[in-house]
């Protein structure tokens, strides 16, 4: 019978600390994490509300397949917040998302 051995990929070192805007207030964040994780850690669980029912989404898949975790990073819309690494001086704003006609709604 063959045991599973576990292996840890980081040896659970961390990067550098670095600051980034989160919705205008300062955030701290580390070297390496994607934004998904940043938000996460500083207590952030809504990401974005759904265009049409206003319904609040958060990280779901975690790759980059589901679209729910959309925030807009540095004024560019739509970007999947858990494949984007965080760096330092990145203004990252939640609860915006797609509306009609591809406008941009802040709710």
């Amino acid at each position: 019978m063959r045991t599973m051995q576990k292996r840890r990929l980081n040896k659970g070192g961390r990067g550098s600390e670095i600051t980034f805007e989160l919705d205008g207030k300062p955030c701290v964040a580390y070297e390496g994490e994607t934004i998904a994780a940043a938000m996460l850690a500083a207590g952030i669980r809504s990401f974005r509300l759904s265009p049409k029912l206003h319904q609040p989404r958060s990280l779901f898949c975690g790759m980059g397949v589901c679209f729910d975790c959309l925030v807009t990073v540095n004024g560019v819309p739509n970007v999947r917040s858990c494949m984007m690494g965080v760096e330092a001086g990145m203004r990252v704003d939640t609860g915006v998302s797609v509306g009609k006609g591809g406008e941009n709604e802040k709710s």
